[in-house]
Formats: structure tokens, sequence, C-alpha cells
């Protein structure tokens, strides 16, 4: 495991690869359960044996990182990330893939930071337009249901009673999360890229999703508005085209790569 602090945090970062010659990946994971683990073995690891140099991170308030009260938006998680990579002595631009809800600080990213992003890919993330609306709306009910149960139904407490204390671990960090810090407001503060923003995206941006997701039209949108864009749509997948459609994920973010060198 290793550490390093950026911008007064302890944010828990980890590296394949790290003497390759070939491109920088980053990867940015999804909302409260999710943590750098989700990319180890499903991507990094097989594109670190291509010569890819990866990098998996724990967003702040997720993983092993650390927790501060406020400091959620997407907007907060970009400057974490550059922040990172100025730890890591990263200054060429690097590939940024976020998974769900990270495709949104992604493409936050690459606003914020054009000079420092080669390129974009989004697995399953609606950034804009009415598909982003109504899917960080449903976000937002789902984890204010979530972090209303995890409080008052004492989860923790019922977990270890039956002896699932490793599950219980990770309710009570969600607890902590959800109803210890901003993130829930954060969201609802405003999550969202508008179109004009996507419409001045400088990168070459690659959307993957699933053809049975609720996402579907997100790939429309980000097709329609980023300049320099293409999708590859899956069949028969939801949100879980990461776990589900590792090797077709895997075959086509290489072969996009490959592409743009």
């Amino acid at each position: 495991m290793a550490t390093i602090q950026a911008r007064d945090l302890r944010f828990h970062v980890q590296q394949l690869g790290e003497d390759n010659t070939g491109p920088t990946v980053v990867f940015v994971h999804g909302l409260v359960m999710d943590n750098l683990s989700s990319f180890y073995y499903t991507l990094a690891a097989p594109l670190a044996r291509q010569g890819i140099r990866t990098i998996l991170f724990d967003l702040r308030g997720h993983g092993m990182s650390a927790r501060p009260a406020t400091g959620y938006t997407p907007q907060e998680s970009a400057s974490d990330l550059i922040a990172i990579l100025d730890e890591l002595g990263v200054q060429e631009p690097v590939y940024l893939l976020g998974n769900s809800y990270g495709g949104i600080v992604a493409m936050h990213t690459a606003l914020k930071a054009a000079d420092r992003v080669a390129g974009v890919v989004v697995v399953e993330a609606a950034c804009a337009g009415a598909s982003g609306e109504l899917w960080v709306e449903d976000i937002v009910n789902t984890l204010s249901v979530a972090a209303l149960g995890l409080e008052f139904d004492r989860t923790q407490e019922q977990l270890i009673k039956l002896g699932q204390r490793k599950v219980a671990k990770l309710a009570g960090n969600a607890n902590a999360l959800l109803n210890g810090t901003s993130l829930i407001d954060d969201l609802v503060c405003g999550a969202l890229l508008s179109e004009e923003d996507l419409e001045h995206v400088q990168c070459p941006v690659l959307g993957v999703f699933g053809a049975e997701s609720e996402l579907v039209d997100a790939e429309k949108d980000l097709a329609r508005l980023v300049p320099n864009c293409e999708t590859h749509v899956i069949a028969g997948l939801g949100h879980t085209v990461l776990r589900e459609a590792t090797e077709d994920l895997i075959a086509t973010v290489t072969g996009w790569l490959e592409k743009l060198r």
C-alpha cells in the first residue's frame, strides 16, 4: 500500500507498470461502496502487462483515503487528481478512465486541466444533458434512502451481531461517508457538466456503455456533443460493463489508445 499527501489530505495510491514506457492511464472509480480495487485486476494489471503505466487511487472519503467532512464535488475530486499526479511527478499528459461517477470526475478534469489530459474513457457515465440530470437525481435519491437506512436501522450493529464483520465494516464506512460528510449535498449542488462544457472538451473521448443500461441515452449525448468522440455499446449488458465485459473493455481501450499514438 502507498499513501501520499496531496491538498493536505492522505490518498491511497497504487501504481502498476511504473517503469513501463507506454502511455499513462489513471483510473477513477465510482461512489460510496467502490474504490480502486474494482480496477486492480479487471483493467489495471492487464494493461500494465501490455506496457502501459497505470495509476489507481481512492477518491477522498473512499477506500483507504482520508475522509474529510467536505469537498465532495467532482470539481474538487478533479483538483485532487491533478494534485496526486503532481506528487507522483507525472507531468506528461495522461489518459483518464472513469467508471460510473468516476466518468464525471474524469471529464471535469479534462476541462479543468486540458494540458494534463491526453484523452478520456468514460464507462457507463452520463456527464451532461437530460440523461445526466435523470441519472444524478436517481443517484441522490438512492444515496439519501441508503443514508437514512444506515443511520436509523443500525445496519452495522445488526451485521456485527450476525457475525458479518467484513460487511459490517463496509456498512460503517458507507454510513460515515453518507451521514458524516457533505457528499450528498455536494451532488445536489451540481455534479454535471453543461452541454456547452462538453462541446469544449479538447481531447479525444471514448464512451463505453451497456445496451441495456439506463444510461444508453448518455451514449448519444456524448457522441453528439464532444467534438472528438467515439462510442462502443456492448449488447446485453446494463451498468455492469466493467465487471461483466472486462475482456471487451480491455480490447476496446487498447485499440483506441493504439490509434491515438
